[in-house]
């Protein structure tokens, strides 16, 4: 069965490979494996983002992205969107973004929902109220087991990454890593305090976009702390992203939110590297403490496992990683899925068998 997959972005968020957000990421994951496997992937997403498919460009607001510039980017989506599937004919249609339900199309194309954000985040009734072509999909087992009682997550497809790709095998450099959206739940100032407290240098890498809560948490907790111990270098992909995460003695995770999954996490153990990451939603799952990395809740806890992290097996990590993270094993779960909603012949049980 070939299938024609329309993915819908975030409408404030690129694709690409430099791409700071891991709703962005899996996007691209599954557009490249849609036409590896055959099918037709069409990519709705801001303009100057860079796919595999047929890239849908979408004219966004720049600059400040206060609430008008969402409003305003959300509204090109609808309409966006409502055109596409006129001049398409699309079998499913993937949306990633946390205000779906903003641009959600008029027809009755099934609808797939990755909820790649804390289910907290999005309207309550806009979930356990979806209309009857949405099928919600959950990232971790945490995110479904957690899940209010009123939500229904349909079914689970866990996040993976490109293993191959990031099997880099390097020696560990003079560095510690943290890495993505600079935002203050994100943490980074704890990972900076830590380092310092180890007495490692740092390297910050990651995307401040101009968002104003952001703005300001870059201003006001991470640039006072930036020096010749830790430094910013800004986003990064491709080769040098990986680069990075091979030759760092370890990654770090400071995050303050209940994190649904970590790409990041998953890549940096693919690439041999131990990751030191937050009690903190998903991460436990992810995160084997003592084994591929340490789970703290401090950031003296953190300062310590720094200095630990040479009792970690590099090799270990990258055996985890192989077993459990392989993206080719999520990419088939959402191809299976997309024809089992075609068809109209999807159940829980399917998916789960």
């Amino acid at each position: 069965m070939r299938l024609t997959v329309l993915s819908v972005s975030y409408p404030l968020a690129k694709v690409s490979p430099a791409t700071a957000g891991g709703a962005e990421q899996v996007l691209a994951t599954i557009d490249r494996g849609l036409l590896r496997a055959g099918h037709r992937s069409l990519v709705l997403a801001p303009e100057g983002s860079r796919c595999s498919g047929l890239l849908i460009a979408a004219q966004v607001p720049s600059g400040v992205l206060d609430e008008s510039a969402k409003r305003e980017a959300r509204r090109t989506f609808k309409e966006l969107l409502d055109r596409t599937l006129t001049r398409y004919s699309v079998d499913v249609v993937h949306m990633h973004g946390v205000d779906f339900y903003e641009y959600l199309p008029d027809s009755d194309v099934p609808i797939v929902v990755t909820t790649h954000l804390p289910l907290s985040w999005y309207p309550g009734s806009r979930l356990s109220h979806k209309p009857v072509n949405v099928l919600l999909v959950g990232v971790s087992d945490f995110q479904a087991r957690t899940a209010p009682p009123e939500v229904q997550i349909d079914c689970v497809i866990p996040n993976g990454v490109d293993v191959e790709e990031m099997s880099h095998r390097r020696q560990a450099g003079d560095y510690v890593l943290a890495m993505g959206r600079l935002c203050p739940e994100k943490g980074f100032h704890l990972a900076l305090e830590a380092a310092e407290t180890a007495g490692e240098k740092l390297i910050l890498a990651g995307m401040v976009f101009d968002y104003p809560e952001h703005r300001s948490y870059f201003d006001s907790m991470i640039a006072a702390r930036l020096g010749r111990s830790a430094r910013f270098i800004g986003p990064v992909g491709g080769i040098r992203k990986r680069h990075l995460l091979s030759g760092a003695k370890c990654l770090l995770i400071p995050s303050q939110v209940s994190e649904t999954s970590s790409l990041l996490a998953m890549e940096a153990m693919a690439a041999g590297t131990p990751v030191i990451a937050w009690r903190s939603g998903a991460l436990p799952e992810i995160v084997s403490d003592g084994k591929t990395g340490f789970v703290v809740a401090s950031v003296e806890d953190m300062a310590s496992a720094i200095c630990r992290i040479s009792d970690i097996d590099r090799r270990a990590c990258r055996r985890e990683a192989t077993r459990r993270f392989d993206g080719r094993k999520m990419v088939s779960s959402y191809l299976c899925l997309y024809e089992a909603v075609a068809r109209r012949s999807f159940t829980p049980e399917l998916q789960a068998a």
